[in-house]
Order: C-alpha cells, then structure tokens, then sequence
C-alpha cells in the first residue's frame, strides 16, 4: 500500500513542476518590466508571484524524487536534475525572503543588483526545465543534429522496403521509445536499435526469432489492456490489430531478422497492406489480390465505409474514438468512466456504426443489462471490456452471438459461474477476465 501510495504520489510531479515554471518567470518579467513608469506597479506583485513559484517548486522537487524512486532513468540526467531542482526551489525562497519587510530598504538599494538575481533564476528555470525535457524525451531530443539530420530515404514500393529497418523500427520509435530509449530505460529495455532490442531487458529477452512464447515484446502488446503488465502503459495508445500483425511476423516468420526486403520475403502477402500503410505508400504500390487476401484475414463483414460525421459526433460528447484501419473501417471506441449518463445521446450512432467497432470499453459506468441492449449489433466486436458494471448473467444472451470476440472483462460484474459457462459456447473467445464472481 505504501509502494502504490509513493508511486501515485510521485505521477502529481508532471502536474505540478509546470507551475514553479509559471509562477518564477511571471516574477522574472514583473520585475524587469517595472523599470518602466508604464508598467512600475507591477512591481508590488513580485513577492507573491516569487512565493508561489518557491512553494510549488519545493512540491515539485518532493514530488519528483518520489517518482525517481521507480527508477529506469539515466542516473547522471537524474541526479543533475534533482540539484538543478532544489537548487531553484531554494533561489526562489531566498529571492521571496529579500523581498519581505526586514530586507526590503536593502534590496531597493541595490535594486540592479537584486534584479540581475532575476536573470540567474532565468536560466536556473531553463536549465532545470531542459534536464527534465532530456529525462522525458531523451537527451537528444534538443540536439542541433535534429535541424541537420536528414529523413530516411521512402522506399517507393512496398516490396523494396526493409522489413525491420523500414517498417518494424520506426514502429517501435513510434509506440514504444518514449518509455525505452536511453536516458528513460523502462525495464531495462531500449528499442532504439536493433542490438538494443535483441539485449532484451529486466524481463528478459524482448524477442526471440520464430517464438512469440518467449517473445516478451509479443506478450506485452498482446495482453488485456486492464493488466498492469500490457504495453503500452500508461494509457497510450496501444497498437492497432496492423501494427501488432507487423511485428508478429517479424517475430514469427521473419526470425527477428534485419536487412530483410519485403518482396523477398515468402508468404508475406497477409502483412503488405499493413506495412504499406504504415508507411503511407497507398493502395497503388499493393497488388489488388494481396489486398483482398489480406481483408479476407481481418474479416469480410467488417464495412469498408461508414458516416464519418458520427465520430465527430461521437467525440464531441466525450468519447475516444480511434480508427485503428481505414481500409476496411475498423474502430476502438472508449466511453470514459463515469460517463453511463451519456448512453441516451450516444446510442443512436453507435448502432449506426456498430459492426465497424472492433475493440470496445464500456468499464466503470455503472451499465445495467438494459443499457447494452445495442452488443448483437456490434457482430465484429474482438474485444470488449465490461469491468466494474452492475451486470448479471443476463448479459450472456447479448455475447453469445459476437462470434469473432477473442477477449471479454467482466472483472467486478455480478456474473455468475453459471453465466461464465454459458460463455465457453462462444466460438472464438480465447480470453475471459473475472474475479469475484458472485457464486450462487
């Protein structure tokens, strides 16, 4: 409890670190611009601004060494930044003290000097708030070899680009390095590079070359979004059924291998469309049957076009909407906890977009069996995630008929054993969570 209470604790230190950077160089400006007669009463607002930056930057300071504590950052970044932070915390106090009443004659004295104190807290802000930045997004990610770095070269067919260079990397960059890349090594684990991933991490090895059982990468990205070990973490966006398709190849049938072409890869069809897409190639360069092909794979009765104009409706009262592939229309649709109230308005268009939706959270909205009434229209649902709703084993009639559903949540549901049973009729339901099932 203790570990969850410091952990949770330590996740305030991004709210509130921007604040110290507010409040100190609202100060900073007050008194430079009060030089002048047009703007001199502002100078009677710089100790408080100063007060409020000294408080927050202290919270700051305390808050980010909890979060430190869970480790995974580059130490030399880490500790420059912990003393860059305490530092600024106790500039900023001294520079509140010299403005209080017992220094004041003092500090309007040597008003040029107190004010060229400023000017060191200016930098200190910059400097802190950079280490911090290099912490977050590696420490390259203000390199000037950014403005000179030219992009890689496109390949202009999907059959001439590297399976691993051009396709799997840049999607690992994409999804995975802001947590594994140097200087924020999460697990122990960079994807920065092909050595890098193949070193594996805390976890052991991330992949291993025609083994997705051993493959940690795989299982991480495949597990139930509600587990504490699926990847992404932290609410980022997880894969999309393409991309996870891409690396499952690459693992399985391209033996975690580089300096592979796609079109002398064997049996390669069912991935082209996907890695064409990542790469923003269009349909031209994709042979017509491997397209079909590969739609047949995903699912034939997923519709190819829909109304647009509902997402946007969709997302206006509230919901995440993410399309996950154009090419059929496949959508994962998340109504945020809390938001049961909404299911009157938002009812309409999900049935009208209903077997477009392929993944679905409807988790911690307090849903009664009534209010999922719409789940038979949703035919291509894969997965869907239930937890923490008043529902009971009537719920079951409206599953039964969702035969392309791989995972259901019902962790925290008044569903039964006798209704988890019922539940082993459906076809293709590989995962099911549930605990503390309320037993007859």
């Amino acid at each position: 409890m203790l570990l969850n209470i410091t952990t949770f604790t330590g996740h305030l230190h991004p709210l509130i670190v921007h604040l110290p950077i507010g409040f100190l160089l609202l100060a900073i400006l007050f008194e430079l611009v009060s030089y002048f007669n047009r703007f001199k009463e502002l100078k009677v607002a710089v100790p408080f601004t100063l007060f409020l930056g000294f408080v927050t930057a202290t919270l700051a300071s305390v808050f980010g060494y909890l979060l430190s504590l869970g480790g995974d950052y580059d130490p030399q970044i880490l500790s420059d930044h912990k003393i860059a932070g305490i530092a600024l915390a106790v500039v900023s106090g001294l520079l509140f003290l010299l403005t209080t009443p017992p220094f004041k004659k003092t500090v309007e004295a040597n008003r040029r000097l107190f004010s060229a104190a400023y000017v060191i807290l200016f930098f200190l802000v910059n400097y802190t708030g950079h280490l911090g930045g290099s912490l977050t997004h590696g420490s390259d990610y203000l390199s000037l070899d950014l403005i000179s770095e030219k992009a890689p070269q496109k390949p202009l067919k999907v059959e001439e680009a590297l399976l691993f260079e051009d396709v799997v990397q840049p999607l690992l960059n994409k999804r995975c390095a802001q947590c594994h890349r140097d200087g924020k090594l999460k697990g122990e684990l960079s994807v920065q590079s092909f050595v890098a991933l193949m070193k594996g991490g805390k976890s052991g090895l991330a992949v291993v070359g025609g083994s997705l059982e051993k493959s940690e990468l795989y299982k991480r990205i495949t597990l139930d979004p509600s587990n504490e070990k699926h990847m992404p973490a932290d609410g980022k966006t997880p894969l999309t059924p393409g991309e996870t398709s891409l690396i499952k190849w690459w693992i399985e049938k391209g033996m975690a291998m580089k300096g592979i072409k796609m079109g002398d890869l064997k049996d390669a069809d069912e991935i082209k469309p996907f890695a064409a897409q990542f790469l923003e190639l269009g349909e031209s360069s994709i042979n017509t049957e491997v397209i079909t092909k590969s739609e047949n794979k995903i699912n034939p009765d997923i519709p190819s076009v829909f109304n647009s104009g509902l997402i946007d409706s969709l997302r206006n009262e509230g919901l995440n909407v993410r399309i996950m592939l154009h090419q059929p229309v496949m959508l994962d649709i998340t109504i945020p906890a809390g938001s049961g109230n909404k299911m009157n308005r938002i009812i309409g268009n999900l049935k009208t977009i209903a077997k477009n939706v392929i993944w679905l959270n409807l988790s911690n909205n307090g849903l009664t069996d009534t209010d999922v009434d719409f789940l038979p229209l949703m035919t291509n649902l894969e997965k869907l995630r239930l937890e923490k709703n008043p529902l009971t084993d009537q719920i079951t009639k409206a599953l039964l008929g969702l035969n392309h559903l791989e995972a259901l949540n019902l962790n925290e549901t008044k569903i039964t054993r006798a209704g988890l049973e019922k539940l082993k009729q459906m076809p293709n339901l590989k995962r099911v969570y549930s605990w503390k099932p309320v037993n007859k």
